[in-house]
């Protein structure tokens, strides 16, 4: 089976999770390619899709959201999985104690679970490189709470990955079986 991986990234860590999941396909004996959800224009090689997005304020990125809306059809009549990237840090609560919403599903998933059904969604953490953040990102960045809530450093774990993207291997293995 052909999968496409398909992802928005702003700064490259979304990015980095979805070729990591096209290669740990790949390794499976999945054929798989990762794209950018702009670079897509032909859906019909495909045979399964994963899609991701970075998350931003409890959505996904515009682009991700629209390139599901848009192709919603065709992500409905095959396997999908999809996956989202951005709480930061290690621990599952922050500085003042409140748990984080790592596992919490970006507001745009509801909605994609009627349109499309995808197999299922998966929240990674991220990462964040300071300089690679715009003007206005690192302004925010200097606020006290931001410092706590936006660490700095690569948080992807990398074998959380794998597991997952081994997870979808052995369900398209199957479907093919």
């Amino acid at each position: 089976m052909s999968t496409l991986v398909a992802y928005a990234s702003r700064h490259g860590a979304t990015q980095g999770i979805a070729e990591r999941i096209a290669s740990t396909l790949n390794e499976a004996g999945q054929e798989a390619k990762a794209r950018p959800v702009g670079a897509v224009d032909d859906m019909t090689c495909y045979d399964a899709f994963v899609v991701g997005s970075a998350v931003y304020a409890a959505h996904w990125q515009q682009e991700a959201s629209e390139f599901v809306q848009r192709n919603r059809a065709v992500l409905a009549s095959k396997p999908v999985w999809l996956f989202s990237s951005g709480p930061l840090g290690t621990d599952a609560s922050d500085a003042q104690g409140r748990e984080l919403t790592v596992t919490a599903e970006p507001k745009e998933m509801a909605e994609f679970e009627g349109a499309i059904g995808p197999n299922g969604h998966r929240v990674f953490f991220g990462a964040l490189d300071p300089g690679k953040l715009g003007f206005a990102e690192r302004a925010i960045r200097k606020l006290p709470a931001a410092r706590t809530m936006l660490p700095e450093g690569d948080f992807r774990d990398r074998s959380e990955i794998d597991a997952w993207a081994n997870g979808i291997a052995h369900d398209l293995a199957e479907d093919t079986s």
